[in-house]
C-alpha cells in the first residue's frame, strides 16, 4: 500500500505527505499531463511536501476537470475529484491553437507528446528517422536512434509515450573535436540539400524539422559524438568509460515495427545515457550530467549557444501571440532622425514587434534573431498582409552565422538601417565584437547603425565599438547609440 497522500490540489500546485520517492502522475479528464517526483520536485516544511505546476501548464488551468494523482510504475490512485481553478467551470483542455493534444515533456514545456499521437499521425516522422538514418549512412557516418528513441525501441518496442521529439546518434570516426565539428556541418549540408529545414544546436548536434500528418512539427536530432581516452562523448549528455566493440559494427533494433540500426550493445549505450536504471519506467526523467562532462561538451561543442536557452525559455510561452503595444522608443526615434528606411535590418528582433512596425510603415525589413522562432506570430502576420518582411537567424556566437549573414546583406545594393536593441548589452564580448563586424559588412553601402542598450554597460559598449566602428565604417555609414537609464 502507498504511504504518499494527497493532501490538496488547487491552482497553485500539490500539498502532499510522504518520505518515499516516487514518481507520480497528474491526469485530467483521464488523460496524462504531467509528472513529478515527489521528494525531488517539492519543497518541504512541517512534513507536508508542497510541488508547484509548472509553468507551462499554469495558463491552462482555468476551469474545471476531473484531476487525478497516480503512482506511475505501482497504478495506485492517491487522488481524484472534480476541481475548478480559478473560478471558472469552462471544461479545461490542455490543446493548441489547432486544437491538438498537448502535455508536459521532460524539459517542462507543453508539447506534443507521442502518448496524444496516432500511427498515422507519427508515421512522417517513422518516415524520416529512416530517410535521415540512410542519408547519414551515405554521407559516412553510422546513424542510430539515441536517448529517448533508442530506450524506447529497446524497452518497449514503441515510442516512449511522456516524449515529444525523436533522437539519432552517431559515434564519429575521428578522435579529435575539431574533425567531429567540420563533420557535422557536412552532414547538415548533405540533409539541407535533400530539402530538410534543420537549426543547429552546437557545433555536434542539428535538429531536421518534420511535419506530421496534421502540420505539427517534429524535431528529429541529430547528436555527434566521438570516442577518446577510452571514454564515449556525445553530444547531449554522454561522457562515459565506453568501448569501440560496444558500438561496432552496428545491430538492429525494432521501433513501431520498423527495424533500425542500433550500437552493438544497444544496453551498455543506455546505461550510459541513463545510469542502470534503464529499464524502470520515469516520465519525470532529468538529465544531471557530470560537470566534467558538461565542461568538455561546452568547450569543444557548445561556445556558439551560450545564452540560447535561456531565450529558448523566456519566448516559449509567447511566441504564438504577437506582440501588443506601441513600437519601442527606439523603433520611433529612427523615424523621427530620417524617416521611414526604405531597409530595416533589425537585429535581435526578439518578438519581432518593430520588425513588424517598420514593414507596415513601408520598409523593407529583414529581422534577425538568435531564436527566430520568438516571432512566429509576426512571421504569419507578415504573410498574410503580404509585407516584405524576412526573418533569419542569426547567431552573433558563430562567425559562420555572423560572415556569411554580413556578406549576403553587403552584397544587396542601397544604404540601410540598423537596429540592436538590447543586442550589445545581453550578449558576450565575443558576440559584441561580431555585431560591429556585422554592421561593418551590412553598411558597406551606406546607412546608419542604432545601438540601445542599458546605462551600465554604456561606456563598455561605447569603448569596445569604438575602434572596430571608426576603420570599418569610416566614410560609409554612422553609429547612434543611446543608453538608458
Amino acid at each position: 500500500m502507498s504511504t504518499t497522500e494527497v493532501l490538496s490540489l488547487d491552482a497553485d500546485g500539490l500539498r502532499l505527505r510522504g518520505d518515499d520517492e516516487v514518481v507520480l502522475d497528474t491526469l485530467f479528464d483521464g488523460r496524462r499531463i504531467w509528472s513529478f517526483h515527489l521528494l525531488r520536485d517539492s519543497v518541504a516544511s512541517r512534513g507536508v511536501r508542497r510541488v508547484e505546476w509548472p509553468t507551462s501548464m499554469r495558463r491552462f488551468l482555468e476551469g474545471t476537470a476531473e484531476v487525478a494523482v497516480v503512482e506511475h510504475l505501482s497504478g495506485a490512485e492517491l487522488y481524484r475529484r472534480p476541481t475548478t481553478f480559478n473560478g471558472s467551470h469552462a471544461p479545461i483542455a490542455f490543446v493548441d491553437d489547432e486544437g491538438r493534444p498537448l502535455g508536459v515533456d521532460k524539459s517542462g514545456r507543453m508539447e506534443h507528446t507521442f502518448d496524444t499521437r496516432s500511427e498515422d499521425q507519427v508515421a512522417p516522422l517513422l518516415d524520416s528517422i529512416q530517410q535521415v538514418l540512410g542519408a547519414l549512412a551515405e554521407a559516412g557516418v553510422e546513424a542510430f536512434p539515441a536517448y529517448g528513441t533508442l530506450l524506447g525501441a529497446v524497452r518497449e518496442q514503441h515510442l516512449i509515450g511522456h516524449d515529444s521529439d525523436a533522437d539519432l546518434g552517431y559515434v564519429s570516426r575521428h578522435d579529435h573535436p575539431y574533425d567531429v565539428v567540420r563533420e557535422s556541418f557536412a552532414l547538415q549540408r548533405r540533409l539541407a540539400e535533400q530539402g530538410y529545414a534543420i537549426t543547429r544546436y552546437s557545433g555536434g548536434a542539428f535538429k531536421v524539422d518534420v511535419v506530421e500528418a496534421d502540420g505539427a512539427v517534429r524535431g528529429l536530432d541529430v547528436f555527434g559524438g566521438f570516442l577518446t581516452g577510452g571514454r564515449l562523448y556525445l553530444m547531449g549528455e554522454v561522457g562515459h568509460p565506453f568501448r569501440e566493440e560496444w558500438i561496432f559494427p552496428l545491430g538492429s533494433c525494432t521501433l513501431e515495427g520498423r527495424t533500425l540500426p542500433a550500437p552493438a550493445q544497444p544496453e551498455r549505450m543506455l546505461e550510459a545515457m541513463y545510469g542502470p536504471g534503464w529499464k524502470v519506467p520515469d516520465p519525470a526523467y532529468h538529465f544531471e550530467t557530470p560537470y566534467p562532462t558538461v565542461r568538455r561538451l561546452n568547450g569543444w561543442f557548445r561556445g556558439t549557444r551560450t545564452f540560447r536557452d535561456e531565450w529558448e525559455r523566456r519566448f516559449s510561452r509567447v511566441r504564438e501571440k504577437p506582440p501588443k503595444g506601441a513600437p519601442s522608443d527606439l523603433a520611433r526615434y529612427v523615424v523621427e532622425s530620417e524617416g521611414v528606411p526604405a531597409q530595416v535590418v533589425d537585429v535581435g528582433c526578439g518578438r519581432g514587434g518593430d520588425a513588424l512596425w517598420f514593414a507596415e510603415q513601408g520598409a523593407s525589413v529583414t529581422a534577425y534573431d538568435f531564436v527566430p522562432r520568438a516571432s512566429t506570430a509576426v512571421q504569419r502576420r507578415a504573410q498574410q498582409a503580404g509585407l516584405p518582411l524576412e526573418v533569419r537567424r542569426l547567431n552573433l556566437l558563430e562567425w559562420r552565422s555572423v560572415l556569411g549573414e554580413g556578406a549576403r546583406l553587403a552584397h544587396q545594393p542601397g544604404p540601410r538601417t540598423l537596429l540592436a536593441r538590447h543586442v550589445a548589452d545581453e550578449t558576450t564580448r565575443f558576440g559584441r565584437e561580431s555585431l560591429w563586424r556585422f554592421a561593418s559588412m551590412a553598411l558597406r553601402e551606406g546607412g546608419s547603425l542604432y545601438v540601445e542598450g542599458g546605462a551600465q554597460a554604456g561606456e563598455e559598449l561605447v569603448t569596445a565599438g569604438a575602434v572596430i566602428v571608426s576603420s570599418d565604417l569610416a566614410g560609409t555609414g554612422r553609429v547612434v547609440a543611446r543608453w538608458q537609464s
